[in-house]
């Protein structure tokens, strides 16, 4: 294997583990003022369960202790601070939201004696923060006292009224620290980032008043040999994470086709996209033709590159029933020859699923949802829930030998919607539709008259019954999943048992016949052109004579 595939081998290994989207939509972007942020928290083997954590006040000398997010590993402690806010997945009751997308970036640069990993990095944040702007300070000055044991590491730091990202390496073995630059994005804009450093030329591409960045962010790289010209010609992604293959077609396509859905002419960057012209770039931020609602970035997380260039429902891979996704890894050899999956942004191997709303013209324990799923998002309704609550929905709680990573439940969500997904994807074509319309009925219902009424009464409520009453509210709206997740999988089993579809009329209700009975199902087998690659890979072995 040659030295270019050998890299593309180990980014796309550290890419299953790691990846993850996130989507940036500024207040005057969006359809009703909000600020919009998503996350798929993308990892093989990863429970996606809610953090959550109740505000409180702290004695002088409590410490707080710092465990590696994606390995739990004990790291070390830090004095916690006298206040805490309430957090709820990855919104504090402030409706600051912070998430992330690992980029890596230069090996050497990683840290092992720091003690603040990019996962403690944000809920740290949160737990502390009442703004986007202080979440970006205080993230800065934990790794400046405490060290940075990440990689490379791409945030989305937003709040009710500004959108930031931020990027941010560490400066190797005995440097201590971080490099980082953070954006922010204009009102009118969205952004996105997947996995890939997206910051470029920034003295010379934005507003100075929108950029901040660490004194020695070009020092380093010039000390490392990573960069060599002037000052506004630095680009952090080239001196910090160059593009290779991986980090265009496999990351930023993603990205490419969330701006896809909303600019047009972004074919303009397929040559970029496609590695023609691979050093290149990206705009950081556009300008979308349409104002975006949640609804809209709802779309946008359960993408599959549906009719573009890269768009793999059509081909042999998909198999029979045109599935839109590809099992792992990312990269195999095939007789010497380096072959790819294509990666979009819905994926299988997603943990948990975030879109943050945050509305400044309410409260904010009531004016800030989580929206929130588990697993691929494609295969399950996003459930809002507030951030000012007391208390976490039980269905999203990883609770050890209970519901966890290797506990099966009916309880959890997690589980519950994993088991429908795993159902549903071998014969895609055939069973989403009925996924999709169960999908959209319970997000519709969030959407409507009948629920905002609801929000009316919580907008009513003294302040000290309504963190309760948000709990119950949660509840109810994660139970009322549960419960349609159940039915769904009953429903599933029973329609398409033996790979024959029975009859159900205009309302899903099964056909029987007078006698009480089923009706006899369709039989619908492969479609005629899935036989046809049959006949051409057999030749005459399954023709009749």
């Amino acid at each position: 294997m040659n030295k270019f595939f050998l890299s593309l081998l180990v980014l796309c290994t550290s890419i299953q583990s790691l990846a993850c989207t996130n989507f940036i939509v500024g207040k005057d972007a969006s359809a009703d003022g909000s600020v919009i942020v998503t996350y798929n928290a993308d990892s093989y083997g990863m429970y996606g369960n809610l953090y959550y954590h109740l505000g409180s006040t702290h004695q002088k000398g409590e410490m707080r202790k710092i465990y590696e997010w994606d390995t739990n590993k004990y790291l070390g402690e830090i004095p916690q601070a006298s206040v805490t806010y309430t957090v709820m997945g990855q919104m504090n009751e402030h409706q600051v939201s912070v998430t992330e997308t690992t980029f890596g970036g230069r090996e050497e640069l990683m840290d092992s004696t720091g003690i603040i990993d990019y996962g403690s990095l944000i809920y740290i944040a949160l737990e502390r923060s009442r703004t986007a702007r202080e979440a970006i300070d205080i993230m800065t000055s934990l790794v400046d006292t405490y060290g940075y044991y990440s990689e490379g590491e791409t945030f989305s730091i937003c709040d009710k009224n500004e959108a930031w990202l931020m990027e941010m390496i560490g400066k190797g073995p005995g440097g201590h620290g971080a490099v980082w630059v953070a954006v922010r994005i204009p009102d009118d804009c969205i952004s996105g980032h997947a996995n890939q450093s997206r910051i470029t030329r920034f003295l010379q591409l934005f507003p100075k008043e929108n950029v901040m960045y660490s004194r020695d962010v070009i020092k380093i790289a010039r000390q490392k040999g990573y960069f060599t010209g002037k000052d506004k010609d630095f680009s952090f992604r080239d001196a910090y994470a160059p593009n290779d293959f991986s980090a265009v077609r496999i990351c930023d396509a993603r990205v490419w086709s969330f701006f896809n859905h909303h600019v047009k002419g972004m074919e303009k960057y397929l040559d970029y996209i496609t590695c023609k012209d691979i050093n290149s770039e990206m705009p950081l931020y556009l300008r979308p033709d349409q104002k975006v609602s949640v609804r809209d970035v709802m779309a946008d997380m359960r993408d599959h590159f549906e009719d573009t260039p890269f768009d793999i429902r059509y081909d042999l891979g998909a198999g029979p029933y045109n599935m839109p996704y590809r099992p792992s890894p990312l990269t195999v050899n095939v007789d010497g020859v380096e072959m790819f999956n294509e990666r979009p942004t819905s994926t299988f191997q997603t943990g948990f699923s975030f879109i943050g709303q945050m509305r400044g013209w309410l409260p904010d324990r009531v004016g800030g949802v989580v929206w929130w799923t588990n697993d691929d998002a494609n295969m399950a309704p996003y459930i809002p829930l507030y951030c000012g609550a007391d208390e976490a929905p039980q269905c999203y709680k990883r609770i050890e030998g209970v519901q966890d990573d290797v506990t099966f439940s009916w309880n959890s969500a997690f589980w519950l919607q994993n088991v429908v997904a795993d159902f549903v994807y071998p014969y895609y074509s055939m069973k989403f539709p009925d996924l999709k319309a169960e999908r959209d009925k319970v997000e519709d219902y969030f959407f409507s008259d009948e629920y905002r009424l609801i929000e009316t009464t919580l907008k009513s409520l003294e302040q000290e019954r309504l963190p309760s009453q948000l709990a119950q509210v949660n509840e109810n709206n994660a139970a009322r999943m549960m419960s349609a997740w159940s039915r769904l999988f009953a429903y599933l089993a029973v329609k398409y048992n033996d790979m024959v579809v029975k009859k159900v009329d205009a309302k899903g209700n099964f056909l029987k016949t007078p006698y009480g009975y089923t009706q006899p199902p369709v039989r619908p087998g492969y479609s005629e052109d899935m036989w046809r690659a049959i006949k051409n890979q057999t030749g005459q072995r399954y023709v009749k004579p």
